[in-house]
């Protein structure tokens, strides 16, 4: 007689193929307090804009491999010459905009750094350095996306709207929005 196959209950949307499953199970609303993890994250979050996150994932890698494994001292020192070659990368998405905003992220990132900040202290102090469990229905952002978004966009940091913002919470653990049954959610 054949085991009894056990269904493992996921949040809704990581039901979108195996890519979004390992990506839910692995990694999604783990809390991350690394702060150059955490730079990434937003980076690739603000690249998401206007895209499916699946989009991104699939490209993870190559923006990875074009942004110098998202290494800030590296990224910041990217020129015109990088963004045109950036800007004829098919692996990636290809808007300036973007571009123009990871490596100025980056010079942000390491402005804060050079001035004793740390980037993960800085934005879990805001969280209340804990994450949060939300217990309702998810939202599109929170008062506190709103409040790290206007603290982001004060800094310079660009494609850091609240929406954006906090998707990259729940993305970075700095808010459990597993679903209630989902197998992730008193794991994290």
């Amino acid at each position: 007689m054949a085991k009894e196959e056990i269904k493992i209950h996921r949040c809704s949307w990581a039901e979108n193929g195996q890519l979004m499953r390992t990506y839910h199970d692995e990694e999604w609303g783990v809390p991350q307090r690394d702060s150059r993890a955490l730079w990434e994250a937003l980076m690739l979050d603000g690249f998401q804009a206007g895209l499916s996150w699946l989009t991104i994932l699939r490209k993870r890698e190559a923006f990875r491999k074009a942004f110098r494994n998202f290494d800030p001292k590296k990224v910041a020192r990217m020129g015109e010459a990088d963004i045109a070659r950036l800007l004829q990368n098919e692996a990636i998405i290809r808007s300036r905009a973007k571009i123009e905003a990871t490596i100025n992220g980056a010079r942000i990132y390491l402005a804060m750094a050079d001035a004793g900040e740390d980037f993960s202290t800085w934005i879990w102090k805001m969280a209340g350095d804990k994450p949060i469990q939300n217990r309702g229905p998810v939202p599109a952002k929170t008062a506190l996306s709103e409040e790290i978004s206007a603290a982001l966009k004060k800094r310079g940091f660009k494609f850091v709207g609240p929406v954006i913002v906090y998707a990259w919470m729940q993305a970075t653990g700095i808010v459990n929005d597993h679903s209630p049954d989902c197998f992730r959610r008193k794991a994290i």
